[in-house]
């Protein structure tokens, strides 16, 4: 049996979506699986012994550019991938559906429209299946998997999973510290009200005794980690990190500190300590709470359903308390 995954985007999600590969192979090892991902998320795949073939789209870049025959050769190509016994669209967006849809294939299989945001979507599937759009997101995808391949992936096989990301190299970092226990923090996330304040950043470094590293992935965020710095001066901030680099460098600390972000969640998928803010976004639905990868959430009501960005109530978490579940994490 031949299958192709359409998870597309973002870092975070497809994280979330690629824990399912290794459980397909254990319980039908027979299936071939290929994926199909925008170009820019590919160092998440590749090397991936799981996955036999990676097919790369840019619907983004030609949505950014505007460009409707840059969308339309896309979509093109798109129908050259070869032909499937199966499409599993674990997207839910007219992107991703419309993709599936034009993959030569004997079943494609979504979410119904009461499970997704874009439910126009669901029209372009053979079988839906309903889960609510609240479920955790990692339970959704096992959920879909196990409709669609007739398996039964378990929540104790997610909480025993063995890490899931494979880099071409092993990155050296010369400000990892081979005598103190190292914390990544990570100040980015996709808009403001994610992002935890800079001084509290500050302010946790003071309490741990650790060797910290802070990242950045765009001039915003380098200026957020410059400001922690500015406050705490003993910090590091790195330079900036292609993915995977990103990848091999999360491998090697002791504990990941960040907001819902994807870097954050590199975390639970390399089997390494994390502790996860989440202020205007789900803690119980957008990550996946074990021993070692812990969430505190705001105060604040959020609805899954629509974010509200101008909640900004991440800053009222208070550092005493990442701080104590951080010592905790730091002695396993």
């Amino acid at each position: 049996m031949k299958i192709a995954i359409v998870k597309l985007s973002a870092l975070g999600d497809i994280i979330h979506a690629m824990v399912v590969l290794q459980f397909i192979k254990k319980y039908q090892p027979q299936i071939e699986i290929d994926w199909v991902i925008e170009e820019r998320y590919i160092a998440l795949l590749e090397f991936h012994p799981e996955i036999n073939n990676i097919h790369v789209v840019n619907i983004k870049k030609a949505k950014n550019k505007k460009s409707f025959s840059l969308l339309i050769k896309e979509l093109i190509r798109v129908k050259r991938f070869g032909e499937y016994d199966l499409i599993i669209d674990m997207q839910g967006i007219i992107k991703s559906a419309l993709i599936s849809r034009i993959i030569p294939s004997v079943q494609k299989i979504g979410f119904d429209k009461m499970s997704i945001r874009e439910g126009v979507a669901t029209n372009f599937y053979s079988r839906k299946y309903k889960i609510d759009y609240a479920t955790n997101i990692v339970e959704r995808n096992i959920n879909i998997v196990n409709y669609a391949l007739s398996i039964e992936i378990s929540h104790a096989d997610i909480l025993g999973k063995e890490p899931f990301l494979y880099s071409s190299k092993d990155y050296e970092f010369n400000k990892i510290s081979r005598v103190r226990k190292n914390i990544l923090l990570i100040p980015g996330a996709s808009f403001e009200s994610k992002r935890y304040p800079v001084k509290n950043f500050s302010q946790l470094t003071k309490y741990i005794d650790a060797n910290f590293l802070v990242i950045w992935g765009n001039e915003d965020e380098k200026v957020m980690a410059d400001k922690i710095k500015f406050f705490s001066p003993e910090i590091n901030v790195l330079d900036k990190l292609s993915l995977k680099a990103l990848i091999s460098l999360v491998s090697k600390v002791d504990l990941v500190i960040g907001p819902d972000t994807g870097p954050t969640h590199l975390a639970w998928a390399l089997n390494k300590p994390s502790i996860t803010l989440f202020g205007p976004t789900p803690g119980y639905r957008n990550t996946f709470s074990t021993q070692i990868n812990k969430i505190v959430e705001s105060e604040s009501y959020v609805n899954p359903y629509k974010i509200n960005k101008k909640d900004f109530s991440i800053k009222n978490i208070k550092v005493t308390d990442i701080v104590k579940i951080a010592d905790s994490l730091l002695k396993l």
